[in-house]
């Protein structure tokens, strides 16, 4: 698969974008909806909700910009 160099039209259907250590988030760019901040336990729902028949481990439909899989360390009461 072609990608282009833009993340808004990368040409994944689930682009996950840099790893962000002071947020328990990760944006997520999900291909025709627009891009959304996603804890961990959210991820694998909303993709499959925009996207049912995907494979997650398809590195041709789900793109990670950094560190595949890992989400930030977020503690309930922090900032």
């Amino acid at each position: 698969m072609e990608h282009a160099t833009n993340r808004d039209d990368s040409g994944y259907p689930v682009y996950v974008e840099s790893f962000d250590s002071d947020s328990r988030y990760r944006r997520v760019r999900l291909r025709g909806v627009g891009c959304e901040p996603l804890e961990k336990e959210e991820f694998v729902p909303r993709v499959r909700q925009v996207f049912p028949g995907i494979d997650l481990d398809d590195p041709d439909q789900v793109h990670w910009a950094d560190r595949p899989g890992q989400w930030p360390r977020w503690h309930p009461g922090e900032a």
